[in-house]
């Protein structure tokens, strides 16, 4: 698979592998040898990017805590030299119960955080360090300022935030340089593609997180799919419910039908229309499944044309959809 490149320098495969949900999020951890196993076939593949985060963590079957990042540090670290570990601060859960999470991007516990992401990787040096969101205490130019001084300390190599909107990205980027920001995008949440012309404008990629609507637009889930209650947040996601599933038929037919013209999933179509948009846009998508897995990575090497992106495209503001966890807003927002 042909490497993107994110910001002025940093080379990632097109398609990275979102590690949450070996931990978090999507129900009961996934036993350690097992996501050991899986995250270096990925590795074999061909992935070169791993996404993870201080607050991911989870429990296992028999109760005991799982944290994401020591389980891809410690699956990563025979190849540490030919990966790209991202991962992020800024973050706390207060809870295990699914609620917003407490955003706190404070100086002091910026660096407690990137300290405590270091040991928990076992490496010297994270790759891309994200601020996960918006702290609204404090200023862009602040989380930048200590951003510069973590990468002249050797600590940290890029920096970029997640869930940005313009203003904020502007103001940061002024300080020092955003090399990404990692914002939900699928077909089912196509909001921030307003910010398109602002990352052109100013060398910025766009990785994308839920590139297929949590798992939904795989087209694997029906009315009898069932998730571990609290947990596992597809247990409360609108295009999970059966409301979401009926409504959303149309776009899941839409997406097998093109599947079958390419000799390729729904799953993969999902991921090729958003490569085939930007050669700055990185997907990506998680599973515990080797085979699904594969079939992500081989997503980057299905080609749709820019017709064929501008026919979907024109779909997709028609059909109709419910709304997705975390992506009610269907509109373009405002300028800012």
């Amino acid at each position: 698979m042909d490497k993107r490149i994110l910001g002025k320098d940093l080379a990632v495969s097109a398609v990275g592998l979102g590690c949450m949900g070996f931990s978090h999020a999507y129900g009961t951890a996934t036993e350690k040898n097992e996501a050991t196993r899986l995250i270096r076939g990925a590795v074999e593949m061909g992935y070169t990017f791993f996404d993870t985060a201080e607050c991911y963590v989870g429990r296992f079957a028999d109760g005991t805590p799982s944290n994401n990042e020591e389980l891809v540090g410690e699956a990563l670290r025979p190849f540490r030299d030919h990966v790209v570990i991202a991962t992020k601060f800024g973050v706390r859960l207060e809870t295990d119960k699914i609620v917003p999470p407490v955003s706190d991007s404070r100086p002091r516990v910026i660096r407690e955080s990137a300290e405590g992401s270091l040991k928990r990787l076992g490496v010297d040096r994270i790759d891309l360090y994200y601020q996960h969101r918006i702290d609204p205490n404090v200023p862009p130019e602040e989380v930048a300022v200590v951003m510069a001084d973590l990468m002249k300390e050797g600590k940290i190599r890029y920096w970029g935030v997640s869930e940005a909107d313009e203003t904020y990205l502007r103001r940061a980027h002024v300080v020092c340089p955003v090399t990404a920001i990692q914002n939900r995008y699928s077909m089912m949440a196509r909001y921030h593609e307003s910010l398109f012309s602002v990352l052109e404008e100013l060398n910025i990629g766009f990785v994308a997180y839920s590139p297929m609507a949590n798992g939904f637009l795989s087209g694997k889930y029906g009315q009898d799919s069932t998730f571990e209650p609290i947990t596992d947040y597809r247990s409360v996601m609108p295009q999970y419910s059966s409301e979401g599933i009926e409504r959303n038929q149309k776009l899941l037919e839409m997406l097998q039908n093109i599947a079958q013209k390419k000799d390729a999933t729904p799953a993969q179509i999902s991921l090729a229309w958003m490569l085939c948009k930007k050669p700055w846009i990185v997907p990506i998508p998680g599973s515990s499944k080797a085979d699904r897995i594969e079939e992500n990575f081989r997503a980057g090497e299905i080609i749709l044309t820019k017709d064929e992106v501008d026919e979907l495209d024109k779909e997709l503001e028609s059909i109709p959809m419910s709304e997705v966890f975390g992506g009610t807003k269907r509109e373009k927002p405002s300028e800012n």
